[in-house]
């Protein structure tokens, strides 16, 4: 007789469903930081309609969806659902799963009672007319991210997916293995297979950003398993080796250059003759790690705002640079003369098909894709590992939780076939990236102003630095709450406070900051989350002497609005004050 609850790891029988099953599960009432928002439950183990299947997961993957669905923005998953007409006012999510199958509904055929599977996210309504039609399914109106926009994930023992989103689990691989390489693998794999007339292949040069964390680890391995040439970018030289061993020819630190961000006015001469020197640098460093001089057909885009310049720049003549998100930001600029001068495409893409999704997963069973798995965490530790992801310190490559595997290493039934030799990850990418990449000739007029439109640039008429800032800095810490921060920008009449740690600027937070900490959340909850929750890291710095003219071609080129000051003292940059886009109008318009 089936009992109405199992413990983790002790499995019920395969093909006997209890009522009950533990669960990792985010409430609206809890939004905020992931190791409070998620918490053990136990729910009801879900029913199931005619195409969809119950996988008993033995592992979990880890990705950034669920960061989000933990803080309740940008968007409330459950609100969401619930307006859609869902009842349960619960999350429990997770969007990478490996497991077993313990029931099956009456339309599914593709897989039965005891298969072991690897589960994919894409989700939709195999009746939209759109499905129906046989058009690609990623184009649906239906179309969801399953674990993240639809509820039931991989983070609990019992896991509910559709039928077709299952795909054969690779026999040499561990449980975890098998759960960490599907999302990231099969996003990559559309980018570089999607596009029927500009897929990769064979000597086709490929430039992939963020090559030693998950999408980009995977991008290497599927440009190699095509014949392509893999170049890869990355935060440290430390990370070289790790993607040499996937199959990088080359590796390029994107730390050795500074003219990342949005591109500077094409009106602002001196801001974009900068950025040019530093792109055509880049553009060298692309031929130096190939050992020749040939430009990437394709460029493997996701930094966004801060890289796309660049990328566009740097991709060859009839190239296509393909981007599936924008961690850096999403207001990117675009240089549109190499676009139609040079017959450049920009591409977007999201997650995969079923097609695509099988066809990342034959690779894996061929033993051709590594799931480059940096971490294994405890059940219990589910929570930990995506406070990490959202500090951004969490270690390169691809995390794994486990479910109802007992512990690591189990699962792996195979040694065929072999795989390959698995790559050391190194540390954590501590740094984002702040913009793009480079290129070798310049185009016609691409350096000059058009004398046919009388605009003239910022006028550079000697002022320093100094001479506009507000001296001093009006300061919290990490750990201030947003009520408190909001008080002290009410008493100091400013619109933003620099985070101090350890008498070091670490962060700003600004009054946009606040408005969407206050998404989702009621004023209480918005009020007693911390500052350090939601500043945007990092301070950019200008030199008190420096002129007002470079301050703000920066400020332009970054698309920020505020610089802090820094004078030298005893051989320091001591912070002395703030500089804003709001005091150099204020000078232009004689205020």
């Amino acid at each position: 007789m089936t009992r109405q609850l199992y413990d983790l790891g002790e499995a019920p029988p395969v093909g006997q469903v209890p009522e009950k099953m533990h669960a990792w599960a985010v409430r609206q009432d809890r939004f905020g930081d992931p190791v409070h928002a998620f918490k053990q439950e136990v729910v009801d183990v879900p029913a199931l309609a005619d195409d969809e299947v119950l996988v008993y997961v033995m592992a979990a993957g880890v990705n950034y969806n669920n960061v989000w669905a933990a803080l309740g923005i940008p968007v409330n998953v459950i609100k969401t659902r619930q307006k859609a007409g869902e009842p349960e006012d619960f999350h429990v999510g997770g969007s990478d799963a490996a497991g077993i199958v313990y029931a099956v509904g009456k339309d599914v055929t593709n897989v039965k009672v005891g298969d072991e599977v690897v589960v994919h996210c894409g989700h939709w309504d195999r009746n939209c007319p759109v499905v129906k039609s046989g058009e690609d399914p990623m184009y649906s109106p239906t179309f969801k991210t399953w674990g993240f926009e639809t509820n039931y994930g991989s983070f609990a023992q019992f896991a509910k997916v559709q039928g077709h989103q299952c795909t054969p689990r690779p026999q040499h691989m561990t449980w975890e293995e098998s759960a960490a390489y599907m999302l990231v693998g099969a996003t990559a794999y559309r980018m570089l297979h999607g596009i029927p007339e500009q897929k990769v292949r064979p000597g086709d040069v490929v430039l992939i950003w963020g090559a030693a964390g998950g999408l980009g680890s995977a991008a290497i391995q599927i440009v190699k398993a095509a014949g392509g040439i893999p170049v890869a970018v990355v935060a440290g030289k430390d990370k070289f080796e790790f993607c040499k061993q996937l199959g990088a020819v080359g590796c390029i630190d994107r730390r050795d250059f500074d003219h990342w961000g949005m591109l500077p006015h094409w009106k602002d001469s001196a801001g974009y003759k900068k950025w040019l020197d530093g792109a055509r640098a880049f553009g060298q460093a692309i031929w130096d790690a190939l050992g020749e001089k040939r430009s990437p057909r394709i460029v493997f885009e996701h930094p966004g705002e801060s890289t796309i310049p660049t990328s566009i720049f740097v991709c060859d003549t009839g190239g296509m640079v393909v981007i599936c998100a924008g961690t850096t930001g999403y207001n990117a600029t675009v240089d549109l003369r190499y676009l139609w001068m040079r017959q450049k495409r920009l591409v977007g893409s999201h997650f995969a098909n079923d097609e695509q999704c099988y066809g990342l997963n034959n690779l894996a069973l061929a033993g051709k894709i590594d799931p480059c798995l940096s971490r294994t965490f405890a059940w219990t530790e589910l929570p930990e590992a995506h406070q990490l992801m959202h500090e951004n310190r969490h270690p390169s490559g691809n995390m794994a939780i486990l479910v109802g595997a007992a512990k690591p290493g189990l699962g792996a039934n195979s040694a065929e076939p072999t795989p390959m030799a698995h790559p050391v990850v190194p540390g954590p990418d501590l740094d984002r990236p702040r913009a793009a990449f480079p290129i070798s000739q310049p185009l016609p007029g691409v350096a000059e102003q058009d004398s046919d439109v009388d605009i003239p640039p910022f006028e550079d008429d000697g002022s320093t630095v100094g001479q506009l800032m507000h001296p001093g800095l009006i300061s919290c810490t990490r750990q201030t709450t947003l009520g408190t921060v909001a008080n002290i920008m009410t008493e100091n009449d400013v619109h933003a406070i620099v985070v101090i740690e350890d008498n070091e600027a670490v962060g700003v937070v600004s009054q946009t900051d606040m408005v969407l900490a206050r998404q989702g959340r009621t004023l209480e909850q918005a009020r007693a989350i911390t500052a350090g929750d939601v500043m945007s890291r990092g301070c950019v710095t200008t030199d008190i002497n420096d002129k007002v003219s470079e301050a703000v071609t920066t400020m332009t080129r970054m698309s920020i609005h505020r610089l802090v000051v820094t004078e030298s003292k005893d051989g320091k940059a001591v912070p002395v004050g703030v500089l804003s886009m709001t005091d150099i109008v204020r000078r232009m318009v004689g205020g």
